[in-house]
């Protein structure tokens, strides 16, 4: 029997925003902010040659480059968000193709790729994001 083995590399970092839902009928109207948490998962399909699926430290290098951007900023001031609404699932993907479009470019592409990204507003809330074309249907 064949056994697929995978290897989930998971790393969480926080950052700090305001933000205005343009269109939502309540109280996320007007500005408000929040302590964002974001975890992020790389799924690795082979070891590298030191044992490892994928460089925590590179993961989450990747990840705060993608959310100082956002730090401490109005999120509606950014693009793409100045032109999307900057909900939590927005967020989402938007740090998961930017996460996704640097792993394809690393020599590992072949055996690690993006596997999802969690945002969470608050300790109860969270929206998490995942692209696997293979798993629709």
């Amino acid at each position: 029997m064949s056994v697929s083995q995978t290897y989930d590399v998971r790393v969480v970092t926080e950052f700090s925003s305001a933000h205005v839902l343009r269109g939502y009928a309540g109280a996320c109207e007007r500005i408000h902010g929040h302590n964002f948490r974001v975890e992020v998962v790389a799924r690795a399909t082979a070891l590298d040659a030191l044992g490892m699926g994928l460089d925590f430290r590179e993961l989450l290098g990747m990840t705060e480059e993608i959310t100082a951007g956002l730090d401490h900023r109005l999120l509606n001031e950014v693009p793409p968000f100045d032109e999307v609404n900057p909900t939590a699932e927005n967020l989402a993907a938007y740090i998961y193709r930017g996460l996704a479009q640097r792993l394809s470019a690393r020599p590992s592409a072949d055996r690690v790729r993006m596997w999802s990204v969690t945002v969470h507003e608050g300790d109860r809330i969270s929206v998490c994001y995942r692209e696997h074309p293979e798993d629709a249907g």
